[in-house]
């Protein structure tokens, strides 16, 4: 298995309520939007990469990636983004057998993700991967196979089911650990001190 095999999904559907319900993609983090950093960060990871968003796709034109909106409706949360990702990649990213998800607020997230996904995969048997920080699962962080999506959409739409974890329960998981460094790197940005927080963090303070 290769990055080759992995396409990516930046799940950007999110408001920032606390931040006065902004489109946190589009929060500046060291004179950048958060979804720029996250695509720096996947992209060399996987073999094609996509935004899934929901609304007016023409804001994320600067970035040249395919757009992708949820295919259930009412704003079901990042499991539904999974699913846009997993449908994308079957009919765009024919060579993927896998889709990665992360967070588009989390701009400092592995660069080698996928790399460990693959290889606990490999190693488990496992059907999917999920990042584990301090024993805490980070669930939007995961590695789906393609062939997930008739499952998927089945528990979205006739299940209402909506929780990640309710979901990879019913599956042989890799729960892949990412605690060797001191910082958190699935710290996420919520709130106004969130933000500082980050800022200080990229100008290595």
């Amino acid at each position: 298995m290769s990055n080759g095999d992995v396409a990516g999904v930046i799940l950007a559907g999110g408001l920032a309520r606390r931040m006065g319900g902004r489109d946190k993609a589009f929060i500046t983090l060291g004179g950048r939007p958060l979804v720029a950093h996250a695509i720096e960060r996947l992209s060399p990871q996987t073999g094609a990469l996509a935004i899934n968003a929901n609304g007016g796709a023409e804001r994320f034109s600067q970035f040249g990636l395919p757009v992708i909106a949820d295919t259930v409706e009412g704003f079901a949360g990042p499991l539904a983004g999974v699913l846009a990702g997993v449908l994308w990649a079957k009919e765009q990213a024919p060579g993927a057998r896998w889709v990665i998800s992360a967070a588009t607020d989390t701009p400092f997230f592995p660069r080698d993700l996928v790399a460990r996904f693959l290889a606990a995969v490999r190693e488990s048997g496992a059907r999917m991967a999920c990042a584990v920080r301090k024993g805490r699962a980070q669930p939007v962080f995961g590695l789906w196979p393609v062939d997930i999506a008739e499952d998927l959409e089945h528990a979205l739409v006739d299940e209402d089911l909506r929780k990640i974890d309710l979901f990879t329960a019913r599956y042989k998981l890799a729960a892949v650990s990412f605690d060797e460094t001191e910082d958190d790197p699935f710290f996420n940005i919520n709130r106004p001190e969130d933000l500082a927080r980050a800022e200080a963090v990229l100008q290595g303070g």
